[in-house]
């Protein structure tokens, strides 16, 4: 712990974002910038893999903001973390309000693992395809992966998603005025839940107590439902841990605080069609 504060003291002076990505290294990783996943100049994503990456999970990670704000830039922490456990890890950007609204945000999110997904065997993956998010981008997961017609209009196949992980996210609310521009359809077609069925694609389900931006109750709601339907989804609600707190605990330096990236990690080992090789 006291080294952890001394690090964290010598970047006091960095913004919190990349003092957080700055804990992470990226030793034994390749990381490739500025990859086009489509035509517009906006549609671009990171990638991050162990070197000599092959057969090994493709995970596809969206951001949260609030459908508003957040770049992949700022989620090296999650991205690298995630990879270093031996994992692909890809992480595009999407277009936000209000330059959009729902539902052209989950087009590009469909965009982006139609891509990946094309080319998961190339990029060192083949051994399981994983949707991801926090906050908004758990919304975004989760909904790809529940409604089939998003990654089957942008040419994906629903079929070959091996599992999803959503932390934190909104899968049954009313549109409070801070995102009501963002919906402006409200009702069930816009809301995860909506979509549970029996052949979705196993969830894994994270939240914190504290967390008051999304309350848990989205967690445990879906989760319910999915199981209801004749489906798979775990849930994981670990005591104190905010929303916030949530997604920083994949970072090293704060996963002491809660077990995110090792109950992340054995849900993509358990639900990866073959066994992963050239683990970090």
């Amino acid at each position: 712990m006291k080294k952890v504060a001394l690090l964290l003291l010598a970047l006091a002076r960095c913004a919190p974002v990349d003092a957080l990505n700055a804990t992470v290294p990226t030793t034994g990783l390749m990381v490739t910038r500025d990859v086009a996943f489509g035509p517009r100049a906006d549609q671009k994503l990171d990638i991050y893999r162990p070197v000599g990456a092959a057969g090994l999970p493709l995970i596809v990670f969206y951001y949260g903001g609030g459908w508003h704000s957040g770049n992949r830039g700022m989620y090296l922490f999650a991205a690298a973390s995630l990879a270093r456990t031996g994992a692909v890890v890809l992480v595009p950007d999407y277009r936000l309000y209000p330059a959009v609204s729902f539902p052209d945000f989950l087009k590009d999110c469909a965009a982006a693992a139609a891509w990946a997904q094309a080319r998961q065997v190339s990029l060192g993956g083949g051994g399981g395809f994983f949707l991801m998010g926090h906050s908004a981008g758990a919304y975004n997961a989760v909904m790809l992966g529940l409604d089939r017609d998003y990654l089957t209009a942008a040419g994906a196949d629903p079929a070959g998603i091996s599992g999803v992980i959503g932390l934190a996210g909104p899968y049954d609310f009313v549109p409070t005025p801070d995102v009501a521009g963002t919906f402006p359809q409200a009702g069930p077609v816009t809301q995860p839940v909506t979509y549970v069925r029996a052949d979705a694609p196993p969830l894994l389900l994270l939240s914190g107590s504290a967390d008051t931006t999304v309350k848990p109750r989205n967690s445990e709601t879906l989760a319910a439902r999915e199981t209801a339907a004749g489906g798979q989804a775990e849930l994981r609600i670990y005591p104190g841990i905010g929303h916030v707190g949530l997604v920083t605990a994949l970072a090293p330096v704060f996963g002491w605080r809660a077990p995110v990236l090792r109950d992340v990690t054995s849900f993509v080992r358990a639900h990866s069609p073959v066994p992963a090789h050239g683990r970090v």
